[in-house]
């Protein structure tokens, strides 16, 4: 019997990878120098790989002549856009799931950080300076969340703001909530059912969506059709006394509107772990605004405490599907390839 060939480009996970070597049907294949980048890769290597998993395609990926899986580390796909997958057909998989967890406890700190001001705290605390104002005080018992997609992040971050009683208003495209039955979510986590939205918004509703909220958190991936898509008009509609929290990607906010409107106090304030430069500059803006809380890229990354855990296990469960010619968990659909 012919084994199925899996090239592995992946921080390694001992457990599963012994559990993926008893298998009598593949035959497993680490590179000894994994990397989160793009590079060339030997084609003696990857020629005859019928599974990556990997974050990055390599540069001679058209090379990869029988490959029918690629399993990437990232839930976010871009780097998949313009490598004619499809229509080459390759299935490809993301890591939905993996960072609900972090991201969403991520979003639930800088929810509270900034209600209370916690930037302030630490300074007087700092400067040795007593100072019990009420804004100190603030509780987020009763709040609006505005949740902008909702996918695995939006419903763990859901999960968590209800047993704080927050409200979560969610607006998707449709106003629908997408089937994620074929998803992987880790026991106990998220909103299988889409029971926690209190309203759900289409987003031709989105005025009515953004004027009534006291949190908004961004939770839809970047593509061609959602870089941008906060801009000027779409900040104007929040209330004043709102914050903005960004844990998903940099540009889908416009950076001047954001910069003006946290500048000119339009808004309270903004969480930020995305970006638009890497690093920051530091005569950025951002750096020292008061109102700003910026984390690099830190709310949920491969050097997470259980990354490896669950990238892996999500993987062996799609290279048990492969094996079995079954529908793959996370599987990016064509539309998505094609960064619709």
């Amino acid at each position: 019997m012919k084994k199925i060939k899996i090239l592995i480009d992946m921080a390694v996970s001992k457990p599963h990878l012994a559990e993926l070597q008893a298998m009598p049907e593949v035959e497993c294949v680490l590179i000894e120098d994994p990397k989160e980048e793009t590079r060339s890769l030997p084609e003696s290597q990857i020629s005859d790989c019928e599974m990556f998993f990997t974050t990055f395609m390599p540069e001679n990926h058209k090379k990869m002549i029988a490959l029918k899986v690629v399993q990437i580390a990232s839930v976010g796909y871009a780097q998949l856009m313009d490598h004619d997958l499809s229509m080459r057909g390759i299935k490809a998989c993301n890591a939905i799931g993996v960072q609900d967890v972090p991201i969403a406890e991520w979003n639930i700190a800088m929810i509270i950080n900034m209600q209370r001001d916690m930037r302030e705290m630490m300074r007087n605390q700092e400067t040795a300076k007593w100072d019990r104002n009420a804004r100190f005080q603030r509780e987020i018992f009763g709040s609006n969340l505005g949740i902008w997609g909702y996918g695995g992040i939006g419903r763990q971050t859901a999960r968590l703001a209800k047993a704080l009683n927050m409200k979560i208003h969610v607006m998707t495209l449709d106003g629908e909530l997408e089937d994620r039955s074929n998803c992987w979510i880790e026991s106990g986590c998220g909103d299988p059912a889409g029971d926690f939205p209190d309203k759900i918004f289409a987003l031709n509703e989105k005025k009515k969506f953004l004027s009534q909220l006291d949190f908004l958190v961004m939770a839809i991936p970047l593509t061609p059709n959602t870089t941008g898509i906060v801009g000027a008009a779409e900040l104007a509609m929040l209330p004043k006394h709102a914050y903005i929290l960004n844990p998903a990607r940099g540009p889908l906010i416009q950076e001047q509107p954001l910069i003006d409107v946290l500048q000119n106090q339009s808004i309270a304030g903004a969480a930020l772990d995305t970006h638009y430069y890497y690093p920051m500059p530091p005569e950025h803006p951002f750096w020292q605004m008061s109102n700003v809380i910026m984390t690099p890229h830190i709310s949920g990354s491969s050097s997470g405490t259980r990354f490896l855990d669950r990238i892996w296990t999500i993987f062996l469960e799609n290279v048990r599907r492969h094996i079995k010619n079954n529908e793959l968990l996370n599987q990016l659909t064509e539309s998505q390839l094609n960064g619709r």
